[in-house]
């Protein structure tokens, strides 16, 4: 089982009180804003209580939880109430690990998207140092042997999930075939590692952290620069980019 659901009130207490925090996801609004396309409607996905997505920029948001920043709460991301084409992009912040059926969310996000519009998602990166943090500190399910394509047993309710599909998708080569297989009108243009220590020195929406707000910005600029040769062993997110073909 994922974390419990939050609770508005205490994450939205600890939001605020964390700048560290804010400045992390103020980089990742950045990171998403500067691949998403520059025009049309984005559809935010992952907001919920989590004050994440906020300021994004999106005119759409989609969770599972019912909360003052959701549009259209009670929809549930496999369904997506959008017509065809009617999206030029879709942002989403750890929401692939919880779909059922990763490979039949995937297909509907890339049925409301026009000809060249983006899915950019920032997911969870399983890697050596990662995968003990989620796995004994967080208590998170992190199933390497899955198929992430298909449902996964136990997988019931909305906060279930395995965080390793974003990582078994499209940074395992036998996953990422079968993805490009079972949902042809996406071209993948990113899979990139990302995040080292900032946000684990941070602790998250936990009470605790260790990042002076001062700090995030230049640890990120190292982060990025020693990424090539570390992101691999030690990352903690993945940035992928997901392009609808034409």
């Amino acid at each position: 089982m994922l974390d419990e659901p939050p609770n508005e009130a205490e994450v939205r207490r600890i939001w605020e009180k964390k700048p560290a925090l804010r400045a992390i996801y103020s980089d990742f609004h950045d990171r998403m804003t500067e691949a998403l396309p520059d025009d049309g409607d984005w559809l935010a996905i992952g907001a919920g209580a989590l004050c994440a997505l906020e300021g994004l920029g999106a005119r759409f948001h989609l969770d599972i939880l019912d909360t003052a920043w959701i549009d259209e709460h009670g929809a549930h991301a496999d369904r997506l109430p959008h017509e065809d084409g009617s999206l030029s992009g879709i942002a989403m912040l750890d929401v692939l690990q919880h779909p059922v059926e990763p490979g039949a969310f995937l297909t509907e996000a890339a049925r409301v998207l026009r000809p060249g519009g983006r899915l950019v998602a920032i997911e969870p990166g399983i890697t050596p140092l990662s995968w003990p943090v989620h796995r004994y500190l967080r208590g998170a399910p992190v199933e390497m042997s899955a198929d992430p394509l298909h449902p996964t047993a136990g997988h019931h309710g909305p906060y279930d999930g395995n965080l390793a599909v974003p990582t078994l998708l499209f940074r395992r080569e036998e996953h990422r075939i079968a993805f490009m297989d079972a949902v042809p009108d996406f071209a993948i243009r990113r899979r990139d590692w990302l995040g080292l220590m900032a946000y684990p020195l941070s602790g998250g929406f936990k009470e605790w952290g260790l990042m002076p707000e001062g700090l995030v910005a230049p640890l990120s600029r190292l982060e990025d620069r020693l990424m090539p040769w570390l992101g691999l062993w030690m990352a903690f997110r993945l940035l992928i980019v997901l392009e609808k073909r034409g």
